[in-house]
Protein backbone atom coordinates (compact mmCIF):
# COMPACT_ATOMS: atom_id res chain seq x y z
CA UNK A 1 0.00 0.00 0.00
CA UNK A 2 1.58 3.29 -1.15
CA UNK A 3 1.31 6.35 1.06
CA UNK A 4 0.79 8.54 -2.03
CA UNK A 5 -1.79 8.53 -4.83
CA UNK A 6 -0.87 7.28 -8.30
CA UNK A 7 -2.42 7.50 -11.77
CA UNK A 8 -4.55 4.45 -10.80
CA UNK A 9 -6.48 6.76 -8.44
CA UNK A 10 -7.34 9.40 -11.04
CA UNK A 11 -10.76 8.35 -12.37
CA UNK A 12 -12.12 9.95 -15.57
CA UNK A 13 -9.77 12.72 -16.72
CA UNK A 14 -11.11 13.26 -20.27
CA UNK A 15 -10.96 16.95 -21.09
CA UNK A 16 -9.13 17.87 -17.88
CA UNK A 17 -5.89 19.85 -17.89
CA UNK A 18 -3.18 17.92 -16.04
CA UNK A 19 0.09 19.57 -15.00
CA UNK A 20 2.90 17.00 -15.05
CA UNK A 21 6.29 17.82 -13.51
CA UNK A 22 8.93 15.92 -15.48
CA UNK A 23 12.71 16.05 -15.63
CA UNK A 24 13.58 17.30 -19.12
CA UNK A 25 16.99 18.61 -18.07
CA UNK A 26 18.79 16.61 -20.76
CA UNK A 27 22.35 17.05 -22.05
CA UNK A 28 22.63 18.99 -25.32
CA UNK A 29 25.35 19.59 -27.90
CA UNK A 30 24.99 21.74 -31.04
CA UNK A 31 21.26 22.10 -30.46
CA UNK A 32 20.70 18.34 -30.28
CA UNK A 33 19.78 16.15 -27.28
CA UNK A 34 22.73 13.79 -26.74
CA UNK A 35 21.05 11.47 -24.20
CA UNK A 36 17.27 10.99 -24.17
CA UNK A 37 17.13 8.73 -21.06
CA UNK A 38 15.06 11.25 -19.11
CA UNK A 39 12.68 11.80 -22.03
CA UNK A 40 12.10 8.06 -22.29
CA UNK A 41 11.47 7.90 -18.53
CA UNK A 42 8.77 10.56 -18.92
CA UNK A 43 6.99 8.79 -21.79
CA UNK A 44 4.81 6.24 -19.90
CA UNK A 45 3.10 8.90 -17.75
CA UNK A 46 2.63 11.42 -20.57
CA UNK A 47 1.22 8.84 -22.99
CA UNK A 48 -1.08 7.25 -20.38
CA UNK A 49 -2.61 10.64 -19.49
CA UNK A 50 -2.94 11.76 -23.12
CA UNK A 51 -4.48 8.43 -24.14
CA UNK A 52 -7.05 8.89 -21.33
CA UNK A 53 -8.12 12.15 -22.99
CA UNK A 54 -6.38 14.64 -20.71
CA UNK A 55 -4.79 17.87 -21.87
CA UNK A 56 -1.24 17.25 -20.69
CA UNK A 57 0.94 20.24 -19.79
CA UNK A 58 4.54 19.34 -18.99
CA UNK A 59 6.38 21.47 -16.43
CA UNK A 60 10.17 21.26 -16.17
CA UNK A 61 13.33 23.27 -15.67
CA UNK A 62 16.36 23.38 -17.94
CA UNK A 63 19.76 24.51 -16.71
CA UNK A 64 20.20 27.40 -14.29
CA UNK A 65 18.80 30.57 -15.88
CA UNK A 66 18.70 32.37 -12.48
CA UNK A 67 15.09 33.53 -12.61
CA UNK A 68 15.16 35.39 -15.94
CA UNK A 69 14.30 34.26 -19.50
CA UNK A 70 17.34 33.24 -21.52
CA UNK A 71 17.03 31.68 -24.98
CA UNK A 72 19.88 29.23 -24.39
CA UNK A 73 17.84 27.69 -21.54
CA UNK A 74 14.54 27.54 -23.42
CA UNK A 75 12.70 24.21 -23.31
CA UNK A 76 11.66 24.81 -26.91
CA UNK A 77 14.90 23.07 -27.94
CA UNK A 78 13.77 19.85 -26.21
CA UNK A 79 10.26 19.73 -27.73
CA UNK A 80 11.14 17.94 -30.98
CA UNK A 81 13.28 15.31 -29.20
CA UNK A 82 10.37 14.63 -26.80
CA UNK A 83 7.97 14.38 -29.75
CA UNK A 84 10.31 11.83 -31.38
CA UNK A 85 10.36 9.73 -28.19
CA UNK A 86 6.57 9.91 -27.73
CA UNK A 87 5.81 9.35 -31.41
CA UNK A 88 3.31 12.22 -31.50
CA UNK A 89 3.08 15.99 -31.76
CA UNK A 90 4.20 18.06 -28.76
CA UNK A 91 3.18 21.73 -28.52
CA UNK A 92 4.98 24.54 -26.71
CA UNK A 93 3.51 27.19 -24.40
CA UNK A 94 4.62 30.16 -22.35
CA UNK A 95 3.69 30.07 -18.66
CA UNK A 96 1.31 33.00 -19.05
CA UNK A 97 -0.68 31.49 -21.92
CA UNK A 98 -4.18 30.19 -21.28
CA UNK A 99 -3.90 26.83 -23.02
CA UNK A 100 -6.42 26.18 -25.79
CA UNK A 101 -5.60 22.51 -26.22
CA UNK A 102 -7.60 19.63 -27.66
CA UNK A 103 -8.23 16.56 -25.49
CA UNK A 104 -5.37 14.05 -25.64
CA UNK A 105 -2.75 16.64 -26.56
CA UNK A 106 0.65 17.16 -24.96
CA UNK A 107 2.36 20.53 -24.53
CA UNK A 108 5.63 21.57 -22.89
CA UNK A 109 5.45 24.76 -20.83
CA UNK A 110 8.48 27.08 -20.96
CA UNK A 111 11.27 26.62 -18.37
CA UNK A 112 9.79 27.15 -14.88
CA UNK A 113 13.11 28.64 -13.71
CA UNK A 114 12.59 31.66 -15.98
CA UNK A 115 10.52 33.00 -13.07
CA UNK A 116 12.32 33.77 -9.77
CA UNK A 117 9.23 32.42 -7.97
CA UNK A 118 10.08 28.86 -9.04
CA UNK A 119 13.15 28.32 -6.87
CA UNK A 120 11.81 30.43 -3.99
CA UNK A 121 8.50 28.46 -4.10
CA UNK A 122 6.67 31.81 -4.15
CA UNK A 123 2.88 31.48 -3.54
CA UNK A 124 2.11 33.88 -6.41
CA UNK A 125 4.07 31.73 -8.91
CA UNK A 126 2.43 28.55 -7.54
CA UNK A 127 -0.94 30.25 -8.09
CA UNK A 128 0.06 31.28 -11.64
CA UNK A 129 1.06 27.70 -12.50
CA UNK A 130 -2.02 26.21 -10.85
CA UNK A 131 -4.29 28.28 -13.16
CA UNK A 132 -2.98 26.20 -16.08
CA UNK A 133 -4.44 22.92 -14.80
CA UNK A 134 -6.88 21.08 -12.54
CA UNK A 135 -4.69 18.15 -11.48
CA UNK A 136 -1.00 17.91 -10.57
CA UNK A 137 1.21 14.89 -11.27
CA UNK A 138 4.82 14.78 -10.04
CA UNK A 139 6.91 12.39 -12.14
CA UNK A 140 10.35 13.89 -11.41
CA UNK A 141 12.01 12.10 -8.51
CA UNK A 142 15.35 13.61 -9.51
CA UNK A 143 13.99 17.08 -8.58
CA UNK A 144 12.11 15.89 -5.47
CA UNK A 145 14.84 17.05 -3.09
CA UNK A 146 14.07 20.67 -4.02
CA UNK A 147 11.13 22.56 -2.47
CA UNK A 148 10.34 24.57 -5.61
CA UNK A 149 6.98 25.79 -6.93
CA UNK A 150 6.66 23.09 -9.60
CA UNK A 151 8.08 20.25 -7.47
CA UNK A 152 6.46 20.96 -4.09
CA UNK A 153 4.20 24.03 -4.05
CA UNK A 154 1.64 22.76 -6.58
CA UNK A 155 0.98 19.59 -4.53
CA UNK A 156 -0.58 21.79 -1.85
CA UNK A 157 -3.04 23.61 -4.14
CA UNK A 158 -4.12 20.96 -6.68
CA UNK A 159 -5.12 17.28 -6.25
CA UNK A 160 -1.66 15.64 -6.38
CA UNK A 161 -0.53 12.25 -7.73
CA UNK A 162 2.72 10.41 -8.46
CA UNK A 163 3.49 9.65 -12.10
CA UNK A 164 4.68 6.20 -13.22
CA UNK A 165 8.44 6.99 -13.04
CA UNK A 166 8.06 8.58 -9.59
CA UNK A 167 5.93 5.65 -8.43
CA UNK A 168 8.50 3.08 -9.65
CA UNK A 169 11.32 4.97 -7.95
CA UNK A 170 9.53 5.33 -4.60
CA UNK A 171 8.43 1.69 -4.57
CA UNK A 172 11.99 0.55 -5.35
CA UNK A 173 13.46 2.75 -2.61
CA UNK A 174 10.90 1.53 -0.07
CA UNK A 175 11.89 -2.04 -0.94
CA UNK A 176 15.59 -1.16 -0.55
CA UNK A 177 15.75 0.73 2.74
CA UNK A 178 12.24 1.58 3.91
CA UNK A 179 11.00 -1.94 4.48
CA UNK A 180 13.69 -4.24 3.04
CA UNK A 181 14.06 -7.99 3.17
CA UNK A 182 16.93 -8.76 5.58
CA UNK A 183 19.91 -9.09 5.54
CA UNK A 184 20.73 -5.81 3.78
CA UNK A 185 24.09 -4.85 2.24
CA UNK A 186 25.15 -1.41 1.05
CA UNK A 187 28.06 -0.64 -1.25
CA UNK A 188 29.28 2.94 -0.85
CA UNK A 189 32.19 4.03 -3.00
CA UNK A 190 33.59 7.17 -4.52
CA UNK A 191 36.51 9.45 -3.96
CA UNK A 192 35.78 11.27 -0.73
CA UNK A 193 34.34 10.40 2.67
CA UNK A 194 33.46 14.08 3.15
CA UNK A 195 30.82 13.91 0.38
CA UNK A 196 29.18 10.78 1.81
CA UNK A 197 29.42 11.36 5.59
CA UNK A 198 25.67 11.62 6.10
CA UNK A 199 25.09 8.54 3.94
CA UNK A 200 27.52 6.45 5.99
CA UNK A 201 26.13 7.67 9.32
CA UNK A 202 22.59 6.84 8.23
CA UNK A 203 23.40 3.45 6.72
CA UNK A 204 25.24 1.95 9.70
CA UNK A 205 21.93 1.94 11.56
CA UNK A 206 20.00 0.50 8.61
CA UNK A 207 22.10 -2.25 7.02
CA UNK A 208 23.79 -5.48 8.12
CA UNK A 209 26.83 -5.11 5.84
CA UNK A 210 28.47 -1.83 4.79
CA UNK A 211 31.00 -2.29 1.98
CA UNK A 212 33.26 0.75 1.60
CA UNK A 213 35.28 1.20 -1.59
CA UNK A 214 36.91 3.86 -3.73
CA UNK A 215 39.13 6.58 -2.30
CA UNK A 216 36.84 6.61 0.75
CA UNK A 217 38.15 3.21 1.83
CA UNK A 218 41.67 4.67 2.08
CA UNK A 219 40.51 7.18 4.71
CA UNK A 220 39.04 4.35 6.79
CA UNK A 221 42.18 2.22 6.35
CA UNK A 222 44.36 5.15 7.43
CA UNK A 223 42.12 5.68 10.47
CA UNK A 224 42.81 2.05 11.35
CA UNK A 225 46.57 2.69 11.22
CA UNK A 226 47.26 1.41 7.70
CA UNK A 227 49.91 3.33 5.75
CA UNK A 228 48.19 4.10 2.43
CA UNK A 229 51.25 5.64 0.73
CA UNK A 230 50.32 8.47 -1.61
CA UNK A 231 46.74 7.26 -2.11
CA UNK A 232 43.86 9.71 -2.22
CA UNK A 233 43.01 10.01 1.49
CA UNK A 234 41.36 12.53 3.82
CA UNK A 235 43.69 12.14 6.79
CA UNK A 236 41.92 14.96 8.64
CA UNK A 237 38.78 12.81 8.79
CA UNK A 238 40.39 9.95 10.74
CA UNK A 239 38.40 10.71 13.90
CA UNK A 240 35.16 10.91 11.87
CA UNK A 241 35.91 7.54 10.24
CA UNK A 242 36.59 6.03 13.67
CA UNK A 243 33.26 7.39 14.96
CA UNK A 244 31.42 5.78 12.03
CA UNK A 245 33.16 2.46 12.68
CA UNK A 246 32.21 2.68 16.38
CA UNK A 247 28.58 3.48 15.51
CA UNK A 248 28.52 0.47 13.15
CA UNK A 249 29.78 -1.81 15.90
CA UNK A 250 27.07 -0.62 18.30
CA UNK A 251 24.40 -1.09 15.60
CA UNK A 252 25.60 -4.60 14.71
CA UNK A 253 26.62 -3.55 11.20
CA UNK A 254 29.71 -5.24 9.73
CA UNK A 255 31.95 -2.79 7.86
CA UNK A 256 33.98 -4.35 5.03
CA UNK A 257 37.24 -2.67 4.05
CA UNK A 258 39.61 -4.12 1.42
CA UNK A 259 42.47 -6.29 2.69
CA UNK A 260 44.15 -6.76 -0.65
CA UNK A 261 44.42 -3.86 -3.07
CA UNK A 262 45.63 -2.96 -6.56
CA UNK A 263 48.36 -0.33 -6.44
CA UNK A 264 50.59 1.63 -8.81
CA UNK A 265 53.12 4.44 -8.46
CA UNK A 266 51.32 6.48 -11.14
CA UNK A 267 47.64 6.90 -12.02
CA UNK A 268 47.42 5.88 -15.67
CA UNK A 269 45.86 3.12 -17.74
CA UNK A 270 47.71 -0.21 -17.28
CA UNK A 271 50.83 1.35 -15.70
CA UNK A 272 54.04 -0.75 -15.61
CA UNK A 273 54.23 -0.36 -11.81
CA UNK A 274 50.85 -2.11 -11.35
CA UNK A 275 50.71 -4.80 -8.65
CA UNK A 276 48.34 -6.41 -6.16
CA UNK A 277 49.31 -6.56 -2.50
CA UNK A 278 48.04 -6.77 1.08
CA UNK A 279 46.90 -3.39 2.44
CA UNK A 280 49.80 -3.47 4.91
CA UNK A 281 52.34 -3.71 2.05
CA UNK A 282 51.57 -0.47 0.19
CA UNK A 283 54.86 1.35 -0.48
CA UNK A 284 55.31 5.04 0.32
CA UNK A 285 55.36 5.99 -3.38
CA UNK A 286 52.31 3.85 -4.33
CA UNK A 287 48.61 4.65 -4.47
CA UNK A 288 45.64 2.32 -3.97
CA UNK A 289 43.50 2.41 -7.11
CA UNK A 290 41.19 -0.60 -6.76
CA UNK A 291 40.05 -3.35 -4.42
CA UNK A 292 42.01 -6.59 -4.86
CA UNK A 293 40.62 -9.90 -6.20
CA UNK A 294 40.61 -11.76 -2.86
CA UNK A 295 38.57 -9.01 -1.17
CA UNK A 296 36.15 -8.95 -4.13
CA UNK A 297 35.66 -12.72 -3.81
CA UNK A 298 34.91 -12.29 -0.07
CA UNK A 299 32.47 -9.48 -0.85
CA UNK A 300 30.72 -11.67 -3.42
CA UNK A 301 30.26 -14.27 -0.67
CA UNK A 302 28.73 -11.56 1.55
CA UNK A 303 26.20 -10.64 -1.17
CA UNK A 304 25.22 -14.31 -1.48
CA UNK A 305 24.02 -14.20 2.15
CA UNK A 306 21.96 -11.00 1.62
CA UNK A 307 18.44 -10.38 0.31
CA UNK A 308 18.72 -6.64 -0.41
CA UNK A 309 21.51 -4.47 -1.85
CA UNK A 310 21.79 -0.69 -2.13
CA UNK A 311 24.72 0.55 -4.24
CA UNK A 312 26.14 4.07 -4.63
CA UNK A 313 29.65 4.67 -5.97
CA UNK A 314 32.38 2.56 -7.62
CA UNK A 315 34.95 0.43 -5.72
CA UNK A 316 37.96 1.76 -7.65
CA UNK A 317 38.99 4.31 -10.28
CA UNK A 318 36.71 2.48 -12.72
CA UNK A 319 37.07 4.93 -15.64
CA UNK A 320 40.72 3.88 -16.05
CA UNK A 321 41.52 0.21 -16.81
CA UNK A 322 42.37 -2.08 -15.13
CA UNK A 323 41.03 -0.25 -12.04
CA UNK A 324 37.49 -1.15 -13.09
CA UNK A 325 38.00 -4.85 -12.26
CA UNK A 326 36.57 -4.91 -8.71
CA UNK A 327 33.50 -2.80 -9.58
CA UNK A 328 32.74 -4.91 -12.67
CA UNK A 329 33.25 -8.23 -10.84
CA UNK A 330 31.04 -7.33 -7.85
CA UNK A 331 28.39 -5.76 -10.10
CA UNK A 332 28.26 -8.98 -12.14
CA UNK A 333 27.80 -11.01 -8.93
CA UNK A 334 24.98 -8.72 -7.80
CA UNK A 335 23.36 -8.95 -11.24
CA UNK A 336 23.53 -12.76 -11.26
CA UNK A 337 21.99 -12.97 -7.76
CA UNK A 338 19.24 -10.57 -8.86
CA UNK A 339 18.50 -12.68 -11.96
CA UNK A 340 18.26 -15.76 -9.74
CA UNK A 341 15.71 -13.95 -7.59
CA UNK A 342 17.72 -14.15 -4.36
CA UNK A 343 18.67 -10.44 -4.21
CA UNK A 344 16.75 -7.17 -4.64
CA UNK A 345 19.32 -4.67 -5.96
CA UNK A 346 18.85 -0.91 -6.11
CA UNK A 347 21.59 1.40 -7.39
CA UNK A 348 21.80 5.12 -8.04
CA UNK A 349 24.04 8.11 -8.68
CA UNK A 350 25.75 9.21 -11.90
CA UNK A 351 29.06 7.35 -11.43
CA UNK A 352 27.21 4.23 -10.33
CA UNK A 353 24.95 4.17 -13.38
CA UNK A 354 28.01 4.68 -15.61
CA UNK A 355 29.87 1.86 -13.82
CA UNK A 356 26.92 -0.57 -14.12
CA UNK A 357 26.52 0.28 -17.81
CA UNK A 358 30.26 -0.25 -18.25
CA UNK A 359 29.90 -3.68 -16.59
CA UNK A 360 26.95 -4.42 -18.88
CA UNK A 361 24.61 -5.25 -15.99
CA UNK A 362 22.46 -2.12 -15.43
CA UNK A 363 19.49 -3.94 -16.97
CA UNK A 364 19.83 -6.84 -14.52
CA UNK A 365 19.54 -4.77 -11.33
CA UNK A 366 16.08 -4.58 -9.77
CA UNK A 367 16.12 -0.80 -10.10
CA UNK A 368 18.69 1.76 -11.24
CA UNK A 369 17.97 5.37 -10.28
CA UNK A 370 19.28 8.09 -12.58
CA UNK A 371 18.64 10.73 -9.90
CA UNK A 372 21.83 12.17 -8.47
CA UNK A 373 21.22 14.58 -5.59
CA UNK A 374 17.78 13.20 -4.72
CA UNK A 375 19.08 9.61 -4.52
CA UNK A 376 21.97 10.70 -2.29
CA UNK A 377 19.66 12.65 0.04
CA UNK A 378 17.36 9.63 0.23
CA UNK A 379 20.38 7.49 1.20
CA UNK A 380 21.14 10.08 3.88
CA UNK A 381 17.67 9.53 5.36
CA UNK A 382 16.56 13.07 4.55
CA UNK A 383 12.95 14.07 3.85
CA UNK A 384 12.52 14.91 0.16
CA UNK A 385 10.10 17.88 -0.08
CA UNK A 386 8.54 16.75 -3.37
CA UNK A 387 7.79 13.29 -1.96
CA UNK A 388 6.58 14.64 1.40
CA UNK A 389 4.13 16.92 -0.44
CA UNK A 390 2.68 13.94 -2.36
CA UNK A 391 2.29 12.01 0.89
CA UNK A 392 0.59 14.96 2.59
CA UNK A 393 -1.80 15.31 -0.39
CA UNK A 394 -2.86 11.65 0.00
CA UNK A 395 -3.90 12.05 3.65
Amino acid sequence: MSNFRTLDDLGDIRGKAVLVREDLNVPMADGQVTDDTRLRAAAPTLLELADAGAKVLVLAHFGRPRGTPDAKYSLLQVVQALANVLGREVRFLDVGEAPQLPDGSIAVVENTRFDPGEESNAPEFVAKLSKLGEIYVNDAFSAAHRAHASTEGLAHVLPAYAGRAMQAELEALEKALGNPEQPVAAVVGGAKVSSKLDVLRHLVGKVDHLIIGGGMANTFLAARGVDVGKSLCEHDLAATAEAILDAAEIAGCTVHLPYDVVVASEFAANPPSLRTCNVHEVAADEMILDVGPQAVEALADVLKTCRTLVWNGPLGAFETPPFDSATVALAKTAAALTREGSLASVAGGGDTVAALNHAGVAGDFTYVSTAGGAFLEWMEGKVLPGVAALEAAAR
